[in-house]
């Protein structure tokens, strides 16, 4: 196998790497949430993502968030930045995981911590960690890094709008439409979106897409050539 075939296999995971991330985010509150509606009678949405735990659906949640925490960790970018940024964000993610918010005061105060950092961090990527670029951007980049900064924005604006429903409206009326269960999903599909296009899904340069389809029959050859 040839240096060029090593680099052709590694940016075909690498990509995959970010989608999955994407996948994944977009994906928690769905599955929490159809798991609840079939576990719970009558069949409701809870307050939060993070009350899931409470139930069978921690497995998912738990699991989910672990998957996240890791491929955060793995990632790299264009400097150091990136890598204390990811670093960050898996410590954050394992923080939300590991202390349930339905536990001591020292698990809800830490977990409350921890989405939050989590939820800021992710924001960071989007606006200015994602926004880079090693030369002069293409239309197709411009492009990328308006949708990056709108989905950085819907996050810290999603968080603005929890702070606010917690700290004067958390006892209202309004709570009959958990407000936080869908804000937070509103930031986690913000979340996903920019990852989904950071792997080059979306307004992929032409260069980069045919470099990556070329990329992708080389390790298919590959991995056929070593099929006995």
């Amino acid at each position: 196998m040839s240096a060029s075939d090593d680099a052709s296999i590694e940016l075909v995971s690498y990509i995959t790497l970010r989608r999955v991330v994407g996948v994944l985010g977009v994906a928690l509150p769905i599955l929490v949430a159809v798991w609840g509606l079939a576990l719970l009678d009558p069949p409701r949405l809870l307050p939060s993502i993070s009350d899931y735990y409470s139930l069978r659906t921690r497995d998912v949640f738990v699991g989910v968030l672990f998957a996240i925490a890791w491929f955060l960790f793995t990632y790299r970018g264009y400097d150091r930045e990136d890598d204390v940024a990811g670093n960050l964000a898996c410590i954050f993610a394992l923080g939300v995981a590991l202390f349930p918010d339905s536990g001591s005061r020292l698990d809800r105060t830490i977990h409350f911590l921890s989405a939050t950092a989590m939820f800021l961090t992710l924001a960071y990527f989007s606006l200015f960690l994602f926004t880079r670029s090693s030369g002069s951007p293409t239309p197709r980049k411009l492009v990328r890094n308006k949708i990056y900064r709108a989905c950085g924005i819907t996050i810290l604006g999603c968080i603005a709008l929890i702070a606010a429903y917690m700290w004067t409206l958390e006892h209202t009326a309004l709570a009959r439409l958990v407000p936080v269960f869908w804000l937070e999903t509103f930031a986690l599909w913000a979340f996903g979106f920019a990852w989904f296009v950071k792997g080059e899904t979306l307004f992929q340069d032409r260069r980069v897409a045919a470099g990556v389809a070329e990329a992708a029959e080389s390790a298919s050859q590959i991995e056929r050539k070593a099929i006995p």
